[in-house]
């Protein structure tokens, strides 16, 4: 007998992930397995596409912070976008206003592609890792045209208004998360 898998999409949001991690001391994103991770959250279903959803850093040439994080972040998008990770990044943008930068419209393409994808009848389940609550109009209607929708929230800081409309919703412990950080994570799984 053929077992049909379930068709996985998962959506990381990329700033809302780094910060979580970094509450926790996990600092080092570049050692980061997130093919792990996602392999490990999908258990027995199909990854059909992984995004990673994030504002881009833009910094002036001769601003020396702006650049170390503009090299940090362009290194972080070659590893995800390696053959071990196979993570598709999606780019958004950051304003910086009063030396604090703010992403725009990252939310908004994490939405229209859950959006797209349910209509389009690309995925059967929708997995984000995401605290931001302005998804949660979306996530009712993937839920509405008949998609489940897994929330992957944070143990020591729960969006408790996304497990609320979630499907289903797994709070992930730093323990969980130390297994997933290593000194070869390009070795990623296969």
């Amino acid at each position: 007998m053929i077992e049909n898998k379930k068709r996985l999409a998962v959506f990381i949001d990329g700033s809302n992930f780094y910060f979580k991690l970094k509450s926790l001391e996990i600092k080092n994103l570049s050692r980061f397995n997130f093919r792990g991770l996602i392999d490990w959250l999908a258990r027995d279903r199909e990854i059909v596409s992984a995004g990673y959803y994030v504002g881009v850093v833009r910094a002036k040439p001769n601003d020396e912070r702006g650049q170390k994080l503009r090299r940090a972040q362009r290194d972080l998008f070659n590893f995800l976008n390696s053959r071990a990770q196979r993570i598709t990044v999606h780019r958004g943008y950051l304003m910086k206003n009063d030396n604090a930068f703010h992403e725009k419209g990252v939310d908004v393409k994490i939405a229209t592609d859950l959006l797209v994808g349910a209509y389009e009848n690309l995925y059967d389940e929708a997995l984000i890792i995401s605290s931001d609550t302005d998804l949660i109009p979306a996530m009712e209607k993937v839920k509405h045209l008949g998609k489940a929708v897994e929330y992957i929230g944070f143990g020591h800081q729960p969006a408790l208004a996304m497990q609320t409309f979630a499907t289903i919703s797994r709070l992930l412990i730093k323990d969980e998360l130390k297994s997933f950080i290593n000194s070869d994570a390009s070795a990623g799984t296969e």
